[in-house]
Order: C-alpha cells, then structure tokens, then sequence
C-alpha cells in the first residue's frame, strides 16, 4: 500500500527552489513505515526538507481575511454584521468540537496541522543523519531548519492549547502517549532552537537568510532566538507558569536572544520617509516589505504572508474595498500616551491600574498628569506618534500626498455606520500595515511580521521587571523599552519606577507598539486579564459641531471567562488522550 504525504498548507511564499509534488511511502507488510527512499539523494532530502516548510501560516489575515484583534479589546470587527468568524468568538461559540477561528479559509484545525507539521519533521529529523546529501555542511544546515520549524509548530500548539504530547520521533506507540506540561514543553523548544543555533553558520543557516528572493523565508538562528524569547516570557508568566522556567531564567534567555540578534546586525528600522510616503520610519515600516540585500530593514526576523488591508479592512473611500475589518477600539486609542509640544514629556492617557470609572468604558479615568496636556475636544492632539501611523481617525490625513483627510461624521467620506459592513462601526480604521495607494488597481499593503526586533526588546523588559527582587525595576528593563519608544521620538519611560508600576508601563507599551500584530490575544491570557479587558469595547462619535462622544460598540461580548484562556484540545483528541492516559487531558472548563 501506497500513502500520499500531501504537502499540507503549503502557499507559495514559503516554496524554495525545485520542490513540488507528492512523496510516496513504501508500507512494509507489517505496518511499518520504511522511509529510507525519501532521503536516498541529495534532491530527494531537500525536497523533504521542503515539505517541513508546509505547515507556515500566514497569519496577519488569517481568518477568512479576518485580523486576530476583533477577538480582543484592540477591535470591533465590521464583518460580525455578517456573522463573521470573529462575532462567533465573541459570542463565545467555542467548544471542543467547534473552533469558530479553525477550519476556515487561511486557517485550518491548528492542533491536527500543526502536529502533521512536526510529524514531518520527525521523520526527517531521523533520517537525517545518514540522507544522501552533497556535503556535511548541507546536512547541518538542513538539520538546523528542520528543528526550528519543529519548535515554531510546538510553540504555536503550547500558546493555544497549553502542554501538548512532547512528540519527537516519527514512530511512537500511541498507548503510551501523555500530555506534556508547559514546562516540558517550553523545554523542548528551547533545547530544539539552541541545538540550531549551535550548528555552525553555512551558506543556507546563519542569522539572516540569503539574499536571494527563492530564500526569504528560510528559517534562520534570529527565528530560532525569536522563538526561545517568547517561549520563555510565556512559559514564567501567570497562565503558563509551572515552576519549570522562572521570571530569573526568562531573563536570562531573552536578554541572550536580544543580545545575540544586535550582534548580528539587527536593529531596529529607522530609515526616515520623506513628507508625502509616511509619518515615521515606525509607519512606513509595516507597509513595506524586507529589502533584498538587507539594507534598511534590519528589524524583520520572520515575514509571512502580504495583508489585504485596503480591501478587507480598509477605507470605504478605497476603489474596491469590501469590508472595513477590524475597526480600532477606543480602549486601544485610550494606550497612546499624551505628550508635551515639544516632546520632552510623555504620560499615560488613563490611570493604568483603574482606567475606567464604569463598567461601559465611558467614563475615562485620566492620569492627572495629562490635565494640562490633553484636551477632550481634540483628543488625538499631542498623542504618542504611533498613534497616526496605526489608526486613521476623524481629521487624519487619508493620503500624505494630496492632504485629503478622512471624516467620520455623518455624510463624511469615511462615516462612521454600525449598519454597514464597508464603514466603521468604531468610528476608527485600521492604519497598520495599508498603503495609501493600494487598491482595486494593486495591493501594495505591507506584510505581516511574526516576529520582530522590538518584541525582543520588550520580552526582556517584562522579564527583567518581574525577575527584580529588589522591588524596583532594573535600568536596562526600562533601557530596553525606551529604546522601542525613541525610535518614533517618544521620551523614555523615568528610572526609579516600582516594579508594580513598571508592569502597567510596559504592558501598555506592548499593547501601542505591537497593535494589530496577534500579540494582544496572547499577553491578555497570559497575564490573566482577559476579563478585565474583553468584556466591552466602545467607540467614538465625532459630531457635526467638532465635538466628540464615546459609545458603547459592544457590551455583549462573553469570551472572556477563565476557560477562554485556552483553546479546548479538540474533542476526538482529548478522549483519546483520556483513554491512553487514564486521566482527563482536557483543558479548564471545557
């Protein structure tokens, strides 16, 4: 019997050079699974080494071409009017045996793709050491990709479902399989992506990939540094926290992955855009795409998929667009900090720690130190840059070229419309990743970044912070977040600050600085927040006399209980966990 190995998932982007087609795998007579064929040349060995590469989403867009932020505090999606995936979860009609983000278009069943994802791995991990290849250095160098992809998929299970079984061979007896912690699991990722970063640089695995466009998404030591950051931020943080990794050891590895991207050229993107093509090199970043050679954009550790911004979550003033998408919130317009005119002083808008006097969000509770700063009638005047470069808002300038400005008044170019799908239903749109002149003519919308340099930064400040025993921050915490902050001429964050009141500080920090980019979903389960901050979202109204008034856009939402922290492990997978182990390996609540 012959069994198709289909390349699963596998978009375009992420094909390297001479790879296509199924791989056949000879079954011996008494089930086993003889794989020797498929690493019998050099070609061969590649081409399955390719295959590893299939189970990369795009992310950014994923759902239905619908953005991650809908299901959080960070937006209102305008496509819930068509019972669209994101109103389904905010609905919370989720359950063991129905994801309403999964089995959709962009977005398949993640526990079943990605476990079919590090099988392939498996089975090429094993095989490596005695493929047929041109060279030892060649061996390592796909050796060393095969285990950063495993530890991608791992830590794309672990951040959804929690531990998952710790499968690292391709032929294992099921009967024996159990559910790994957090802790184990974190482990083996950290131990995959040292063991790759271990393998000496070779032409095909070093800190960046080629500069060759067949090579752009080649996994690389920056990726695996990326994911060992992240994976040991969650792994000490209060969801995850099993006292395998602590806030000391979480320290210890992101400042080491920090460190180890800045001594090998990255940094953040700084290259400044002239007057009519952006705000900041902070806004013209994500519309852009890495240049080859690297050049200018030197931040960019992993680049996915293009974004549809200007079709499906873009400006009804926009020739083509459908769907105005994930409409910003006025919780997340609230995180920008007020500054002075000359940008020396710099403030949270709210009272982090108690930001509303109500439940409904409608009445803000302003830091006294913006008294004089902020007024309510302008209230996107003297506002933290990465405001305007992220959000188009009543008043903001729709094209940089030709000044017009988008109105959200009633009769406006871009009105704000609870009713209709094409308008904001939060009286905000998504600025991130658009360019102004993309349209029906040419997306030339930016792509999505999964990871970054200044996610380093701030992985490492939150450590840092929660590792401290003295009970004040440490400098380079706060050196590591005002260096994200200067690079759009923010004033830094004051030394000297509690420990207490460095978390609020960098948690709004992360919320500005990675808006839009999935982060938000992930920090307010980790922190175990999420009925603090998704229980409303409100918006506001600009008003024919100038004037401006905050409304509730959604007080309904009930995906915000503790057994939302976590995906359900989907049904039929749980039972058999349960029988194999004895024990229920169902997630809380489910």
């Amino acid at each position: 019997m012959k069994i198709k190995q289909l390349i699963l998932g596998v978009l375009s982007l992420f094909v390297l050079p001479a790879l296509n087609g199924c791989t056949d795998i000879e079954d011996h007579p008494d089930g086993r699974t003889d794989y020797s064929d498929l690493f019998t040349t050099n070609r061969k060995t590649y081409a399955y080494m390719n295959q590893c590469y299939g189970w990369i989403l795009n992310y950014g867009m994923n759902y239905n071409y619908t953005m991650l932020a809908g299901c959080t505090d960070e937006a209102k999606d305008a496509w819930e009017l068509q019972n669209g995936a994101t109103r389904k979860w905010n609905e919370g009609q989720l359950s063991p045996f129905s994801n309403p983000l999964e089995n959709i278009e962009g977005n398949p069943e993640n526990y079943n793709h990605y476990y079919q994802g590090i099988r392939a791995c498996n089975i090429f991990l094993a095989n490596i050491p005695t493929a047929s290849v041109y060279s030892e250095e060649i061996r390592n160098s796909f050796k060393a990709q095969v285990l950063t992809l495993r530890a991608f998929y791992y830590l794309q299970l672990v951040k959804r479902y929690g531990g998952v079984p710790v499968i690292t061979t391709p032929d294992y007896d099921y009967t024996k399989v159990k559910r790994g912690t957090f802790g184990e699991c974190a482990r083996q990722i950290l131990t995959d992506c040292q063991d790759a970063i271990d393998i000496p640089t070779v032409e095909e695995w070093g800190w960046r990939s080629l500069d060759k466009e067949n090579y752009r998404h080649v996994m690389t030591k920056a990726i695996c540094a990326a994911i060992r950051s992240q994976i040991a931020l969650y792994a000490a943080s209060p969801l995850y926290n099993d006292g395998t990794i602590t806030w000391k050891e979480a320290a210890e590895i992101t400042k080491k992955s920090l460190d180890d991207c800045l001594a090998n050229d990255y940094e953040l993107y700084k290259k400044q855009p002239n007057a009519t093509a952006g705000y900041s090199p902070y806004d013209v970043y994500f519309y852009s795409r890495t240049d080859l050679p690297v050049v200018n954009d030197k931040e960019t550790i992993m680049e996915v998929g293009q974004m549809y911004m200007w079709s499906y979550a873009g400006l009804p003033a926009t020739d083509g667009q459908t769907d105005a998408g994930a409409c910003p919130s006025q919780e997340l317009l609230d995180a920008y900090e007020v500054v002075n005119a000359d940008m020396t002083e710099a403030y949270p808008l709210l009272n982090l720690e108690n930001p509303y006097q109500d439940a409904n969000h409608l009445q803000p509770n302003l830091n006294s130190a913006v008294q004089n700063l902020y007024n309510q009638a302008k209230p996107y005047e003297n506002r933290d840059p990465r405001l305007k470069a992220s959000i188009y808002y009543d008043g903001s300038k729709l094209n940089l070229e030709t000044g017009t400005l988008v109105s959200t008044k009633t009769g406006g170019n871009c009105a704000l419309d609870p009713s209709n799908a094409r308008y904001t239903c939060t009286g905000y749109y998504t600025r991130k990743f658009s360019h102004y002149k993309s349209g029906r003519s040419g997306n030339l919308d930016g792509y999505f970044k999964e990871f970054r340099l200044a996610e380093l930064y701030l992985n490492y400040a939150e450590a840092a912070n929660e590792a401290s025993t003295t009970g004040i921050v440490p400098n380079d915490a706060v050196d590591a977040v005002n260096t994200v902050r200067s690079r759009v001429g923010m004033p830094g964050i004051p030394y000297g600050l509690s420990c207490d009141q460095f978390r609020l500080r960098v948690r709004n920090e992360r919320r500005v600085e990675l808006a839009f980019e999935e982060h938000r979903f992930f920090d307010v389960r980790r922190w175990k927040i999420l009925d603090q901050t998704d229980k409303v979202v409100t918006g506001m109204k600009a008003n024919a006399d100038g004037s401006y008034s905050r409304f509730v856009v959604d007080s309904d939402r009930r995906a915000y209980s503790e057994k939302f922290l976590l995906y359900p492990i989907p049904g039929d997978e749980a039972i058999r966990l349960q029988n194999a182990s004895g024990t229920n390996c169902q997630n809380p609540g489910w």
